[in-house]
């Protein structure tokens, strides 16, 4: 049996511990979880959809990545109203989480006791009689926000440039076929990135202050910085089809409610 000098012995077991930190470390790498970003940016290399739970309201939250769409009145389209025009090419460098979903009941419920909603026969049913004061507290308390006018309809059309990302009893809840009520989240088919009931079922407030007149910023736009209304996305389950395109634009003043209206978040 070899006698290993007591130096020997100690420098064997620092540089075994080294390897098994390291070894640790090249583990944790491997593993297919996504962490929040406080702000930061997201790896360039995650692919669009990308899922993960925020830790707060315990909704899924889907990875979408940066890009451009033509904003406004989709071409073709012969039901726009004036508000929709014109249409004009918008950037966003920045790619972002949104809601996989409108937030649920039971979401709403991990923070706040009272539920408005009219409907509640599920606890995955869309929050809703939400005034945009009430949106805006929530997102913020999760660590995020509501989503820009703009980053909501660049994620709703995922890549389409048509009026709908499908046929419209495909992927929308709306006054043919809700039958009056709203309906459980993820009951039709989802577009691209991966976003369920961003038509249908209830609008969604956004964070963007409402003018008739398309703010002309091209490149990461926030709209105008004042206005009476915020605007409102998507349409909802009291809505006929007219309303029920990505390009649709409402507003209400920040403490109006509605049963039909409800939000989705944008976590950082």
């Amino acid at each position: 049996m070899i006698e290993w000098p007591s130096e020997a012995l100690v420098d064997l077991n620092r540089h075994r511990n080294s390897l098994l930190l390291l070894a640790a470390c090249a583990s944790l790498l491997t593993l297919p979880l996504v962490a929040f970003q406080n702000g930061k940016s997201a790896p360039t290399e995650l692919k669009p959809g990308t899922a993960k739970v925020n830790p707060v309201d315990q909704q899924r939250y889907v990875w979408i990545p940066p890009g451009n769409m033509t904003f406004g009145c989709s071409t073709g389209d012969t039901e726009c109203f004036e508000d929709e025009y014109p249409q004009r090419k918008i950037t966003l460098t920045k790619g972002f989480w949104l809601g996989e979903t409108e937030v649920t009941q039971e979401a709403w419920a991990r923070l706040v006791d009272f539920n408005p909603s009219v409907f509640q026969s599920s606890d995955q049913l869309p929050v809703e009689q939400i005034t945009w004061d009430d949106a805006d507290w929530f997102c913020t308390q999760i660590g995020g926000r509501l989503p820009t006018e703009y980053e909501w309809e660049y994620a709703a059309r995922a890549g389409t440039s048509t009026p709908r990302y499908g046929k419209l009893d495909d992927v929308a809840w709306y006054y043919n076929n809700s039958r009056f009520s709203t309906h459980p989240v993820k009951q039709k088919q989802p577009n691209a990135f991966g976003l369920y009931d961003t038509l249908g079922n209830v609008v969604e407030w956004t964070h963007t202050n409402y003018t008739t007149q398309l703010n002309q910023e091209n490149i990461n736009p926030t709209g105008p910085s004042w206005a009476e209304y915020k605007s409102l996305r998507g349409g909802g389950w009291w809505d006929e089809p007219r309303l029920i395109r990505v390009s649709y634009r409402r507003h209400f003043e920040t403490i109006d409610s509605d049963y039909n209206i409800g939000f989705r978040c944008v976590s950082e």
